[in-house]
């Protein structure tokens, strides 16, 4: 005896057909929204719980934990973001040409983020975590940090506006150092956030002159 088969086992999954479930299906939640939901409690001055999150997304803590890889590098993300913003602030609103526009716009950024309550706070609140968060090499921040300078100091140089002394590479990441030093020198050594030091040690940094290579007399 045959038994009589359901008419949706008849039809056919396109992509198509996918999509247009999608329409009117709820929508599935991203790792994007964890990222969102949680920079907005960053910014609101909330520690960041992974399992309060998961528990307002609707999924499980694993799930979460999946997505961002740990708590310290949802940080990072966050951090990262927060840093592009003000850079992108800093470029639109940086004067001058050449090399006076990129100092001026590492200055921007410095002071931008020298005065961004969130991140002062979070660096206030859990110093150790949040030096860990900013400055260690395997942190999305100091890893972004790097590439953002780098692309400031090749598009001067692909202008003819200066000539580094260091491959771009190696000047943008000791540029970050620099600005880590000086920016979190509170919490480092216990002095004052010094802007202007840093200022001077990076402008002093982009505009040494290349080393000459002497020939070797046989």
């Amino acid at each position: 005896m045959t038994h009589a088969r359901s008419n949706v086992e008849f039809v056919r999954s396109t992509p198509l057909s996918r999509l247009l479930d999608q329409e009117v299906s709820p929508k599935r939640v991203t790792p994007l929204d964890a990222f969102k939901l949680a920079r907005r409690k960053f910014l609101a001055g909330e520690r960041l719980d992974v399992g309060k999150i998961a528990s307002e997304l609707g999924v499980g803590r694993a799930t979460v934990f999946r997505w961002v890889g740990t708590r310290e590098n949802l940080y990072g993300e966050i951090c990262s973001s927060l840093l592009q913003k003000q850079l992108d602030n800093a470029i639109s609103g940086a004067r001058g040409h050449g090399l006076a526009r990129t100092l001026d716009t590492i200055e921007r950024l410095l002071h931008a983020l020298a005065g961004a309550a969130p991140l002062r706070r979070f660096v206030a609140e859990d110093p150790e975590f949040a030096l860990r968060v900013l400055t260690s090499r395997h942190s999305p921040v100091q890893h972004r940090s790097t590439l953002a300078i780098k692309e400031l100091i090749d598009q001067a140089e692909a202008a003819g506006h200066m000539q580094p002394a260091l491959p771009a590479d190696e000047l943008a990441y000791i540029v970050v150092r620099i600005t880590e030093a000086f920016l979190y020198r509170d919490v480092l050594t216990g002095a004052e956030v010094d802007i202007e030091a840093a200022i001077q040690a990076i402008r002093i940094l982009l505009t040494a002159a290349p080393r000459k290579r002497t020939k070797t007399r046989h």
